[in-house]
């Protein structure tokens, strides 16, 4: 046995589960959810299975079941477990409860009803393809899953175009080509991008090239699994003085010189010590 019963102290214990291999499971996590007085679950045959996996016993507790469908009565009730002074553990069916998987309102209402709310962390899918994709890191914005439907998605996507930050998405393999072709046409056919799938899993596979490539590419070869698809960042673009000087200017409007400049070159790429002279002469002569 690698866990440990112990009296968690009342209230509401986010854990994350593994997203394949089922040995990528924390040891607190399982020392949370062989203590908590009731397991809530998304998906509670996967999490018996689990807790079967690595010999943790109900010994007669409650698993209820919480997902995007149970409504809020299911959320009442596991609020006014809390409320009776009870340790509720719940788990997402893979991963990091509240990453693209349900938890929003409950973490919400427990917070605001006074109760302890924290997490026993671990796999994320997100996370792991960031590590896996050879793109940078230091800044990421995570989308979740595209709109279904060709113009939505592309819509977001010309949204999402000047993010100053890898991009990330959750999709499904039946879309998949498309939104990469969709990618493409919208963000720049040469733009790096990788596609990670089945990560942990017996049939982990990471894919990197351009949009283009990799629209082609799994166009011509279907692939099937839990896929992570990041693209890169935009590369700079060609700014005037006059652009620039728009953007610090508005910057300055809500934020310090020396907050403007940091925030104008990240976003544009430009040397800082510039963006911030710039800014004191802009803020001087204002």
């Amino acid at each position: 046995m690698n866990y440990e019963i112990k009296r968690l102290t009342p209230g509401l214990y986010f854990v994350a589960t593994p997203i394949g291999t089922a040995r990528d499971i924390t040891l607190r996590a399982l020392d949370v959810l062989a203590s908590a007085d009731v397991i809530a679950a998304e998906d509670t045959r996967s999490l018996r299975r689990l807790l079967e996996i690595h010999g943790v016993p109900l010994n007669g507790r409650q698993v209820l079941a919480y997902h995007d469908h149970s409504g809020a009565g299911a959320r009442a009730k596991l609020l006014s477990l809390l409320e009776a002074g009870h340790s509720v553990a719940y788990a997402s069916e893979a991963g990091t409860p509240l990453i693209a998987d349900p938890g929003y309102h409950l973490s919400k209402e427990a917070a605001e009803a006074g109760h302890l709310v924290t997490s026993a962390p671990g796999a994320s899918a997100v996370i792991s393809a960031l590590t896996l994709a050879g793109l940078p890191t230091d800044a990421f914005f995570f989308e979740g899953f595209l709109p279904n439907a060709k113009t939505a998605r592309r819509n977001k996507l010309d949204a999402l175009r000047d993010i100053p930050g890898t991009l990330v998405f959750y999709e499904s393999p039946k879309r998949l080509a498309d939104m990469l072709a969709d990618a493409a046409d919208v963000l720049g056919a040469d733009r790096s991008a990788a596609v990670c799938r089945e990560i942990t899993k017996k049939f982990e596979e990471i894919k990197r090239g351009s949009l283009s490539e990799l629209a082609q590419e799994l166009k011509a070869a279907p692939v099937k699994g839990e896929i992570v698809v990041l693209i890169d960042r935009a590369g700079a673009r060609e700014l005037g003085q006059d652009d620039i000087e728009a953007a610090v200017r508005k910057a300055l409007e809500t934020m310090s010189v020396r907050d403007a400049a940091e925030t104008v070159a990240t976003a544009t790429g430009l040397n800082k010590r510039k963006i911030y002279a710039l800014a004191l002469d802009l803020k001087s002569s204002s």
